[in-house]
């Protein structure tokens, strides 16, 4: 182990863990969250233990070459996608991956059919959500695939699998994913609603316009 123990940072990933946890958006044995330490190593959640209930201590840190600064503990499954994502956009420093429900139910069906455009907010924090084709999870294909697809993107769709979301800091990508479920469950909300519509291509150009598009 290094000099210092991150405790912070660690901290950190696990407050939003079980913060995740306790709003639904994932599972007790589901979803991972890594926050960028600084240029040479991140943190992650690790594999097999309950989400709602971790500690800083339990949370690994991990070289930019995929080492293992703390051994005695099991990496997430998917830390080679987080690794990739980290690496591929050097603007963010926060991964969460989770599955929420009505997120993950879009997941099943391709393009994207989650409608962002319905609220202001939303579209202003989102953009554009795009599908990720299926890989199988933990593999080095689905960490290169999500990595290239998040070049131009701040959440993602992964095809029957789950949602993945990234910020600077651990509170944008939180808002990002909770943001995400809440679109998808709007989006089956105002199929039954009489009138419900989007943002007009105008509306749309002026939040493309504040969003510095």
């Amino acid at each position: 182990m290094e000099k210092k123990d991150y405790f912070e940072e660690r901290t950190l990933v696990a407050r939003y863990m079980k913060r995740m946890y306790d709003r639904n958006l994932t599972t007790i044995s589901g979803g991972n969250i890594s926050l960028r330490i600084d240029d040479e190593r991140f943190c992650i959640t690790p594999s097999g233990l309950d989400k709602g209930n971790l500690s800083a201590d339990v949370i690994a840190i991990v070289r930019f070459d995929g080492t293992n600064l703390t051994p005695h503990l099991k990496l997430s499954i998917e830390t080679e996608m987080h690794r990739a994502v980290l690496s591929k956009r050097p603007d963010i420093n926060a991964v969460i991956h989770a599955h929420p429900v009505y997120a993950s139910s879009f997941a099943t069906a391709m393009p994207c059919q989650i409608n962002t455009k319905l609220n202001a907010e939303t579209y202003y924090i989102l953009g554009e959500v795009a599908n990720v084709p299926y890989r199988l999870m933990g593999t080095t294909d689905l960490a290169q695939i999500v990595a290239e697809h998040i070049k131009d993107h701040n959440a993602l769709l992964m095809e029957n699998h789950g949602a993945i979301a990234v910020g600077t800091e651990l509170l944008t990508a939180f808002d990002r994913i909770e943001l995400l479920e809440r679109s998808a469950v709007m989006t089956v909300i105002t199929r039954g609603i009489i009138g419900s519509h989007e943002l007009s291509p105008e509306q749309i150009k002026e939040i493309q316009e504040m969003r510095g598009y």
